[in-house]
């Protein structure tokens, strides 16, 4: 997601840490290099939180006022909007469904709704409307990080890790064919990465291992891997050979990851989470 996105899609990127709670060891979504909110992104609140009674009255009072908007008006994408994050902040993300997918229509070069409505369908157990909405993406942006991410998740959830790794695979095989055609199509690293997530939470580390090594080498300037590297080194009590991959990381990464980096080197517990995919993919 870019940081061009409206800032009420932060109101459903929660749904994105829940939906990969299949991965037993190290989710997709990882916390461990997120970078902290804006102060003028939205609130997150999880779909499970309660709200005061006179909040409760108020967003009620809006869902009624933007359903009234959108039966008048089915495609004004304000009232839309404003539904989505309404029914959302009172855990209703039944009701959320209709109103994004249909802004997800008007919206079709903006993928990253597409992506939250099956984030959305996933987590009312519509794992099918899910899976076909990421395949929807896939077919015309083979690359589209968040659909593989989603995707591949999902079907680890289902205790599918094989359909997972084929799945990016088959992407890694054919990115060299489409950056040819397009450049930029398939970021190589990132779905190193998560390939080697999908790895990690079936432990298969040296498979793992493999993949990391295969980044690391390819982009040198990449802390990603590198510190995906080291967790799995520390997860295998392999603490000596961890702590240089540490050091290596906290050089490479742009300034905002530098510190979460080092309280996660000096962590005494085996960490949850390895980087995301998605997080920062660059040099300082």
């Amino acid at each position: 997601m870019s940081g061009k996105r409206n800032p009420w899609i932060n109101v459903v990127l929660v749904l994105a840490v829940l939906a990969f709670v299949g991965f037993s060891m190290i989710p997709l979504l990882g916390t461990a290099l997120k970078q902290e909110p804006s102060s003028s992104s939205v609130a997150t609140p999880s779909p499970t939180s309660t709200v005061s009674g006179e909040k409760r009255a108020e967003l009620e009072a809006q869902v009624k006022g933007y359903e009234l908007v959108v039966q008048r008006e089915p495609q004004n994408q304000t009232a839309l909007r404003g539904l989505v994050e309404a029914r959302l902040q009172l855990g209703d993300i039944k009701g959320a469904i209709a109103p994004l997918e249909e802004f997800a229509k008007l919206n079709p070069e903006q993928t990253e709704y597409t992506v939250l409505l099956a984030q959305l369908k996933q987590q009312t157990g519509d794992a099918e409307g899910a899976a076909l909405g990421y395949r929807q993406i896939l077919a015309t942006k083979p690359g589209d990080l968040k659909a593989l991410e989603g995707l591949a998740a999902l079907q680890v959830a289902q205790k599918r890790p094989e359909a997972a790794i084929a799945l990016l695979q088959d992407t890694l095989k054919t990115a060299t064919q489409l950056n040819d055609v397009q450049a930029g199509t398939v970021d190589v690293t990132s779905v190193q990465l998560l390939l080697g997530q999908v790895y990690a939470s079936q432990l298969r580390y040296t498979e793992a291992l493999v993949i990391y090594d295969d980044a690391i080498r390819t982009n040198k300037q990449d802390f990603r891997p590198v510190l995906a590297k080291a967790i799995i080194m520390r997860q295998q009590g392999k603490t000596a050979e961890a702590e240089p991959l540490f050091t290596t990381a906290v050089s490479l990464a742009p300034a905002q990851y530098k510190d979460q980096i080092k309280r996660l080197a000096t962590e005494s517990k085996q960490p949850q989470a390895t980087p995301s995919a998605s997080s920062g993919n660059q040099t300082p």
